[in-house]
């Protein structure tokens, strides 16, 4: 008898690694499933607002429209690294900005959560809290911190998707014209679908202040469509990333050892009178030691 439940316990085990494998494995497609071209429709609308100033003003609706290149630039074992490139202007000489870069990791332990004042809070999570999770860590367009969190993609009814809700900074369309609040928590769902992908956005606008509860200014609604069209379209910024790779290689390298110190980090916004991305979008900025000089001066100590 004792043969017989020792023999049905190593079976229902080796099931669940093995449904748990292939669930991993599905998951990892859905997350590749957003690489390549995409025409992207970006939609931001702020929908209920919560101030008690009589003056206040809401943001403005944005659309806008873009050609993206969604580059895989890592696939290993527990995680894939997606860099997205905006192709704009004229299709017969298009120019090619480096957007943000998402990284994917299986069973992350290791989070940077945002606090305000460009400062991330480095927090250590159970492997039981994260068991079987991805986890997203986006960033900016100088492979800066951005925001990150963790979730189980879900694959049910012919649907994949994703969701979390974490703390970030302003997006890019607010923190030069806002300064009334300075977290934003980002409810974020990716869902693959048969044309391409949505990001499907549901945002609080929040003042957090020392000491006090956080106060929600706003809710904003943003919907994000990428539709996937034929890759020759972006090969004007797939020639850009075969021309640049190694430079932003060598920053990701950097950035890993930044990340790696597993501490709270807090960043300066310009050095030199210059905010980060434009040091390192120099041309003449190519050189591993000149690189790593620059981003560990924005590293505050």
């Amino acid at each position: 008898m004792k043969k017989v439940v020792l023999l049905a316990s190593l079976f229902f085990a080796f099931s669940l690694n093995v449904n748990a494998q292939k669930k991993k494995k599905q998951d990892k497609e859905a997350i590749k499933e957003m690489c390549g071209c995409f025409e992207v429709t970006f939609n931001f609308a702020e929908t209920f607002q919560f101030s008690e100033d009589s003056l206040y003003k809401p943001s403005k609706t944005k659309t806008d429209k873009a050609l993206e290149w969604a580059q895989l630039v890592g696939d290993d074992k527990n995680k894939v690294s997606i860099q997205h490139l905006l192709q704009v202007g004229r299709p017969d000489n298009p120019m090619v900005i480096k957007h943000w870069r998402q990284e994917w990791l299986f069973e992350n332990e290791n989070f940077y959560m945002y606090n305000g004042d460009n400062n991330w809070i480095f927090e250590y999570k159970a492997k039981n809290v994260i068991k079987g999770q991805w986890t997203q860590k986006v960033f900016q367009v100088d492979d800066s911190p951005r925001y990150e969190g963790s979730g189980s993609w879900v694959h049910v009814d012919g649907k994949s998707y994703w969701e979390n809700t974490t703390t970030a900074p302003l997006p890019r369309r607010e923190y030069t014209k806002r300064s009334d609040y300075n977290i934003t928590m980002r409810g974020n769902r990716q869902e693959i679908t048969d044309f391409g992908w949505v990001h499907d956005q549901d945002n609080d606008k929040v003042v957090r202040e020392v000491g006090k509860e956080d106060v929600v200014l706003a809710k904003e609604k943003g919907y994000n469509v990428y539709k996937k069209v034929d890759d020759s379209r972006c090969q004007a910024a797939q020639d850009w990333w075969a021309a640049h790779q190694e430079k932003w290689a060598i920053v990701r390298t950097k950035w890993a050892d930044v990340y790696g110190r597993n501490k709270d980090l807090t960043l300066e916004t310009k050095v030199e009178n210059k905010a980060l991305y434009k040091h390192l979008f120099d041309d003449e900025m190519t050189a591993e030691n000149e690189i790593n000089e620059v981003i560990e001066s924005f590293v505050k100590k």
